[in-house]
Formats: C-alpha cells, structure tokens, sequence
C-alpha cells in the first residue's frame, strides 16, 4: 500500500513536471511569435497609417494649396528665361539670330529689356500663375493621392511604381491645365514689334481660328488604310472653337509620361540616398515630436535643392524633344498657313529645317531653367507640407 503511493505520488509528480515543462514551451512560443510581431507592427502600422491620412479631405486641399505655391514660386524664379525658351523653340524670326549659344540667350533678353523693358521679360507671366496653381496643385495632390493607392506599403516601394505614379499625376494635372498653357504660350511668343494683343484678344484669336483644310491635297499623296483614316478623322475634327485650344495637347501628353514621372522617381530615390544612415547626419533635420509618423525625415535646404535639381536635369533630358514638337503645334495657328499638323508632320518639318539638332534647340536654356525650378519647386512643397503638418 505504502508503496503503490509512492509510485501514485512519483508519477504525479513527473506528470505535473512535464505539464509545466509543456507550458513553459508553449509560453516561449507565444512570446517568441509576439516579439516578431511587434517588430513587424510598427512598420505596416505607419505605412497603412499614413495611406489613410492621405486619404483625407483635409490632407487633399493642404497638399494642393502647397503644390499650388510651389509651383507659382518656381515659374516667377525662371520666368525671364522661360519667355527666351519660347521664343528659340517656336522659331521666331526676329529671335532666330540668338538661337545656339549662351550669349545668344544673354542677347536676346537684352533686346527683350531694351524693346520692352521689365515686362516684356515676364510677358504671359499672369497666365502662367493662372495655369501653374492649379496644374502643380493638381499634379502634387494626384501624385499623393496615385502613390497611396500604388504603393500602398515600404514592400511595394519600387522605381516602376515610382514612375508610375509621377507620369499619371503629371497626365492627369495637363489634362485639367492645358487651355491656359496655351494662351500662356501664345501671349509669350508674341513680340511689341509684331503685334501686343490683350489676354481676351489672344483667347478669341485661338478660338475663331480657321485652319487651312489639307484634306483633299493629302488624299492624292497618301497610300494604305490607316493614311486615309487619319486624314478622315481630321476632316470631321471640329475646326473652330474648344478644340484649338488643345493645340499640340497629343504630344503633351506624351512628354509627360517621362517629364513628371522621371521627375518624382528622381526626387523620391534621391531622397533615398540623402537619407541613407551614412550621410543622414548631415542631409536631413532633427525629427520633430509633431512630425507624422510614417512620413521620411525631412532633408536640409542643400540636400533638398539638390534631390529637385537633378530630378529636373533628368527628367528635362528625357522629354526635351516632345517639347519641341509641342510648342511648334501650339504656335501653329500664329505662324505658317495654320493648318493643323500631326505629331509626325511636326517632327518631319523640324527635321528638315535643322536635323536632330532641331529638336534639342534651347535645351542649354530649358537646363538653366528646369534645375532651379524644380529644385524650387520641391523645395517649396516640401516645406509647405511641414508648414501645414502634412
């Protein structure tokens, strides 16, 4: 008896030790998986944390009055050159001469001062402030909002979702933005010499314009189903009103996947690489206790001019000559016969006059004006958005 009890209390007794051999595992499990989680918490917690809050109402209109002004900041920086650009790359006789050289350009803003003065040095600037605040506000806010919704989380931040994102903002703010581009254009590509036409003047210029129809003289020079086709479609194209003032808006459009895609990709990825932690020391600010969580340090003045800088030297390469091809569209009811001309026509017609080189004509100009505007330019929103706490 007294020895079947102590068989019953020893096999009791390295049951209850397996029990609590058995719990302590289960216990070390249980705490080994919730370290792993908090570890991984914080990170997806931020990243879907802050998708939400971009989704915001009031986060909408603060990061579209933010890209609004900066957008107005960087135009007034290079609007004296930008009226030169014009002027070279829509081929204005009477600024023909300056075109291929720094001193050229010097030149040409020197006889724009001394024919006009001050103003001429900023002429179609009003339109530019009227299309650049909504066209930037739009194209920040777009991108926002097409990069919460693309690259939901840090797993998915890659250079093709990057770009992605930039070129659709970019196409979606044109799209609302061009009209103004246009009159902008055409105000600036006007000199005192030839003629000085008022804001209304220019609008009911573009819209009463009456191309030249070319349909039944291409008709005996075109072969094959898809010439007849487009030559068909333009002869049942409105000719006169809303229409002329979408002007070049098919190459704009083009240009602008890789204008503001390579833009922001740049930008972001430079980011990156000032905020990398053996440099951070001496690129980005002290955090603050207010700064969003889920948001990137932010850069110091230097470090961000020059992320925008080069964002600008690279997306400006990359889209240059669809600019070319737009301006000479846009200009095309002002100069020549004023017919419409396609895409192709246009690049034909440049290569003609000068070859390859005709498409990259004042691009040394479009260099000294894109850098320091977009460096502006994202400076500018970037400090807006921890101006408003975004």
């Amino acid at each position: 008896m007294d020895h079947a009890s102590m068989t019953d209390i020893a096999h009791d007794g390295t049951s209850r030790q397996h029990g609590r051999t058995d719990a302590l595992i289960r216990v070390s499990k249980e705490s080994h998986r919730e370290k792993n989680d908090v570890a991984l918490a914080p990170a997806q917690h931020e990243s879907l944390g802050h998708q939400r809050r971009t989704q915001t109402f009031d986060y909408i209109w603060r990061s579209g009055v933010a890209g609004g002004i900066a957008g107005c900041a960087a135009k007034s920086v290079v609007a004296p050159l930008d009226r030169v650009k014009i002027l070279f790359q829509a081929s204005n006789p009477l600024f023909a001469k300056y075109t291929g050289s720094w001193f050229g350009v010097a030149t040409a803003m020197k006889d724009i001062y001394g024919h006009e003065g001050v103003y001429g040095l900023y002429r179609g600037h009003s339109a530019t402030l009227l299309r650049i605040f909504p066209y930037a506000g739009i194209k920040f806010l777009a991108y926002e909002q097409i990069r919460a919704v693309i690259i939901p989380r840090r797993s998915h931040e890659t250079p093709m979702r990057r770009l992605l994102s930039g070129s659709l903002a970019g196409v979606t703010s044109v799209f609302f933005t061009y009209p103004l581009e246009l009159i902008r254009v055409r105000l600036a590509f006007e000199t005192k010499r030839e003629a000085h036409s008022s804001l209304s003047q220019i609008c009911r210029q573009i819209y009463h314009e009456q191309p030249v129809s070319a349909a039944t003289s291409q008709a005996s020079k075109v072969s094959g189903v898809a010439d007849v086709a487009a030559i068909t479609a333009q002869a049942v194209t409105p000719r006169t009103g809303i229409v002329n003032f979408y002007r070049g808006f098919a190459p704009t459009l083009i240009g602008m996947l890789p204008y503001a895609g390579m833009s922001f990709l740049t930008h972001d990825t430079m980011g990156d690489l000032m905020r990398h932690p053996s440099v951070a020391q001496y690129t980005t600010l002290p955090r603050k206790k207010n700064h969003p969580p889920g948001k990137p340090v932010p850069l110091r003045s230097w470090a961000e001019l020059c992320a925008g800088g080069v964002a600008g030297l690279i997306s400006q390469t990359a889209s240059y000559p669809l600019e070319v091809i737009r301006r000479r569209m846009q200009v095309g009811g002002a100069v020549g016969d004023g017919r419409r001309l396609r895409i192709g026509e246009t690049a034909a017609m440049i290569f003609r006059e000068r070859g390859i080189s005709g498409f990259f004509i004042g691009l040394t100009i479009g260099y000294a004006k894109v850098i320091p505007m977009v460096a502006v330019s994202f400076y500018t929103y970037e400090r807006m958005k921890l101006l408003f706490g975004i």
